[in-house]
């Protein structure tokens, strides 16, 4: 398999299903969809719907059921980036090379864009899920995907990443960040596919185990990129968490131990995911990709 070529497919599959679920820019309201639409189609990796699909297929669901999952966990986490860039918080003018949505149509509207896209996302899920069989699959897919946006997931970790600057935490503290504000978002895109395709409790563990890892990983890597990373590639401001005086993987470690870190956890990551599959292509390939990335 070219692995690259593969996520390339993929990710352009992501944005057709993306397109087709966003919301039509009309009525008196319409420029809340116009600033929503902007940063859904700002691009990206889409890894997050990719992972949806394909946690679905390995189980031996039919991924036609988990698509509107997976439009949803993108606009879930096309909120979270517009409400990260704000002043308030990041304070970005840049994302993905294009200015930040707070940027193009004002704070108050970037704060309403992602109230909209996180509701737009419960709405887009259950709606979709009326009428079909095995209603408790969707059910389960729908809580796995709040769960790991909430509290006890992606919001809980910001929570703890915006009370922790500008000052030196354990490596422990560091980890409940990562796991919560990037890896639990994963976790619960795998979950809510396996879901939907029918996974048993064990198969659950080890998908767990798989996105919970790579999710790390991935967030070790940002830190790592916003030090030695390209400013072109990233499409985004670069040293800023030494600017902002974050703690993170290189500043506690340095660089070379947060890449054998980041190593370790792809390879267990792998080591779990062959557990549940023979098929195991492309997600070693996207485990792998996650460590080598550059942007």
């Amino acid at each position: 398999m070219d692995f690259k070529e593969e996520l390339k497919i993929r990710a352009n599959y992501a944005e057709e299903i993306i397109k087709k679920y966003m919301p039509e820019e009309v009525g008196y309201q319409k420029t809340i969809m116009e600033a929503m639409n902007y940063s859904l189609s700002s691009g990206g990796k889409r890894l997050r719907p990719v992972l949806t699909l394909e946690a679905c297929r390995i189980v031996g669901g039919d991924t036609d059921n988990a698509i509107p999952f997976a439009a949803a966990i993108e606009m879930i986490h096309t909120y979270s980036l517009i409400h990260d860039d704000l002043p308030a918080l990041d304070n970005d003018d840049l994302r993905r090379g294009r200015a930040t949505n707070h940027k193009v149509f004002g704070e108050a509207m970037a704060i309403l864009a992602g109230d909209a896209l996180l509701n737009f996302a419960y709405e887009t899920m259950l709606k979709e899920s009326i009428g079909k069989e095995n209603p408790e699959r969707y059910l389960r897919a729908t809580y796995e995907i709040a769960k790991g946006a909430g509290i006890y997931g992606m919001v809980g970790g910001q929570v703890v990443d915006v009370q922790s600057e500008n000052m030196q935490i354990p490596k422990e503290k560091l980890d409940y960040i990562h796991e919560n504000k990037t890896a639990a978002m994963m976790v619960g895109c795998m979950r809510a596919g396996a879901a939907i395709g029918g996974a048993d409790e064990k198969q659950m563990e080890l998908i767990t185990d798989y996105a919970n890892k790579i999710g790390l990983a991935f967030q070790i890597v940002d830190d790592i990129l916003d030090i030695v990373g390209d400013e072109a590639k990233l499409g985004k401001h670069v040293g800023s968490d030494i600017e902002n005086n974050k703690s993170t993987y290189p500043s506690l470690m340095g660089l070379e131990k947060s890449r054998e870190i980041a190593t370790e956890l792809i390879e267990d990551a792998k080591r779990s995911i062959s557990k549940v599959t023979d098929d195991t292509g492309f997600l070693d390939g996207l485990a792998d990709y996650i460590l080598s990335r550059d942007h």
